[in-house]
């Protein structure tokens, strides 16, 4: 009990700062996951969740032989793994990059304007996009009128909405993201640098050898974290972007949540899919964490 006591008196403070962080999950990540129930029964609102008849895993059979389910699991792995194979590594260049730049002041000017875009609402960014990827007013489509070529309706084609999609999260997330790498790069030894520098290596071998060794443990935990996000797609972005004409592609498993279980107010089946999206979020993240642990010594546990 003195032990207790001496901690308690040593520790408060810190345990009342954290006091709103604790609150915030368990309101809202964990007393909500009691709502996993209604995947089980035929949940009705007026009844209520422990009045509604039980049915199992009725919901899940449906799900799994439903036409839609390739699909939608195909579009949303799809977008999910070319944001980890193209948006994961851009942040980690764009600080390597500014990590050589000795002017002060154009290093900051270069992170500021890089990392606005993390503050520009989803709705504000689709809404660019449509002007600029307009087939009559749109500058990118001017400029291919320039060279001869007849307007693309970008917008309305689904072979480009993944790759729009893409582009667009890396432009607007890049500069925030690049946040973290720099200040990891903040934390190597300058005398490495120099030591490296006396002994005649090049600018070459002090990345290879020097920062990317000392950035690992970062680049190691937030590819093990993007990996337990792959099927974890934005839905409102993919939800402003997509029209029927672009289901093939843009359908995700999120916005078919959405018209499914908001839309069509079928919240058994839309709970059952929302389920399903976590739980291999949850296989991918502890896969990518146990393979880290087994390669290296930087792991989330």
């Amino acid at each position: 009990m003195q032990r207790f006591q001496t901690r308690w008196n040593n520790s408060k403070y810190l345990l009342i700062l954290f006091l709103p962080a604790l609150l915030y999950y368990v309101m809202f990540k964990y007393v909500p996951m009691f709502g996993i129930m209604i995947s089980f029964k035929d949940y009705n609102t007026f009844k209520g969740v422990w009045a509604s008849e039980w049915v199992g895993f009725k919901y899940y059979s449906l799900f799994f032989h439903s036409p839609d389910f390739l699909k939608l699991v195909k579009n949303t792995v799809l977008l999910g793994l070319y944001k980890v194979i193209f948006g994961f590594p851009a942040p980690i260049i764009l600080a390597l990059l500014l990590n050589e730049v000795r002017q002060a002041v154009l290093k900051r000017f270069v992170q500021t304007i890089s990392y606005l875009p993390h503050f520009i609402s989803n709705v504000v960014v689709v809404s660019m996009m449509f002007l600029f990827l307009s087939p009559t007013s749109g500058v990118i489509n001017k400029v291919i009128k320039l060279f001869g070529s007849d307007a693309v309706n970008f917008m309305q084609n689904e072979h480009y909405f993944r790759a729009i999609y893409v582009l667009s999260e890396i432009w607007q997330h890049v500069g925030w993201e690049t946040i973290i790498y720099l200040a990891a790069l903040s934390a190597i030894d300058p005398q490495l640098y120099e030591a490296a520098r006396v002994d005649g290596a090049s600018r070459k071998h002090q990345l290879l050898h020097i920062t990317l060794p000392g950035i690992r443990p970062a680049i190691i935990i937030l590819f093990i974290l993007n990996i337990g996000h792959v099927l974890d797609i934005g839905f409102e972005k993919v939800l402003l972007m997509q029209n029927p004409s672009i289901y093939a592609t843009a359908d995700v498993l999120s916005t078919y949540v959405y018209r499914t279980g908001i839309q069509s107010m079928n919240y058994s089946y839309g709970t059952t899919i929302d389920l399903f999206t976590s739980v291999i979020n949850l296989i991918f993240i502890l896969t990518a964490n146990w393979i880290s642990r087994k390669t290296s010594e930087t792991s989330l546990w």
